[in-house]
């Protein structure tokens, strides 16, 4: 449950920070482009701190518009990035599919949502992919290096991450983190948001199985053969550092794993964002 709580927190103050920041440079656009009279924004009240046409006032706007710029920038290059992309790894995907692999998981293993496929590939993989319907995807090699309970245990973590529609929320952090870079708190949220969903989907699997040992064996397996076979991509997923708390997480689950915001991070963020906040509550009232 606390992971659960601090997911939805996060999930929730990044949303805010987004809808509060995008729609102040909405209306900052909105008076810009079309003239429309906008009596309280954050970008004209940091314009009205200086002089009009002096040299600041100049750096400041000049500052201020490719910010804006930026942002609008990279939130449509990572949109149809990922569009282009996805497409063409579902096309991949459905390739490699093995139809008799995937049939013998679903009838053996029973997930409760059957968007599942098995690839034939040697690599050994597990994740899942999509955002409207996610997609579960397990490699050939993943099912011959594991044993019955450690395959359930995977297939039951990539199930959370698929029910609770994590690529497409990860992706929205992502696309939060990369547009608002001025704001350290994005790119914090990005960072553990991803580090929670891990370990919530590792309960979820300890508790579909009814033992850490599933889990822990795949873990081990995983990391072992990403060693042995460098490079492979089990081996980059796990250089993120994640690993090291999903095996904290299954020896002494009662440990406490750092997800507290830094000194830094707040002075950064925080009198920016209720400045921000600030503006939109005086535009409403």
């Amino acid at each position: 449950m606390r992971w659960q709580r601090k997911s939805a927190l996060i999930m929730a103050v990044s949303l805010c920070i987004a809808i509060a920041v995008w729609s102040q440079m909405g209306m900052y656009l909105a008076h810009l482009f079309f003239g429309v009279d906008v009596k309280v924004n954050f970008f004209k009240f940091c314009m009205s701190l200086f002089r009009e046409n002096s040299l600041y006032y100049f750096l400041v706007i000049t500052f201020l518009n490719a910010l804006i710029a930026y942002a609008i920038l990279i939130v449509c290059l990572r949109v149809t990035q990922q569009y282009v992309r996805s497409n063409r790894f579902k096309l991949r995907l459905m390739s490699l599919r093995d139809i008799d692999w995937t049939a013998h998981v679903i009838q053996k293993y029973q997930p409760l949502n059957q968007h599942i496929i098995v690839i034939a590939h040697e690599q050994a993989m597990a994740f899942t992919v999509g955002f409207r319907r996610p997609l579960v995807v397990l490699s050939s090699g993943l099912i011959e290096l594991l044993d019955d309970q450690e395959l359930e245990a995977v297939i039951a973590h990539e199930a959370f991450h698929q029910s609770h529609f994590d690529p497409l929320k990860i992706f929205m952090l992502q696309l939060i983190s990369e547009s608002l870079w001025f704001l350290p708190i994005t790119k914090w949220s990005y960072r553990n948001y991803k580090l929670i969903s891990e370990l919530l989907a590792d309960e979820s699997a300890i508790r579909h199985t009814g033992s850490e040992l599933g889990l822990g064996g795949a873990l081990l397996k995983l990391i072992k053969k990403g060693f042995r076979d460098h490079p492979t991509p089990v081996l980059v997923y796990f250089s993120d550092g994640v690993v090291n708390y999903r095996l904290q997480q299954l020896i002494d689950p009662n440990e406490e794993i750092p997800v507290r915001l830094n000194f830094m991070t707040i002075v950064i963020s925080i009198p920016v964002m209720l400045l921000f906040m600030g503006m939109i509550v005086l535009a409403v009232a």
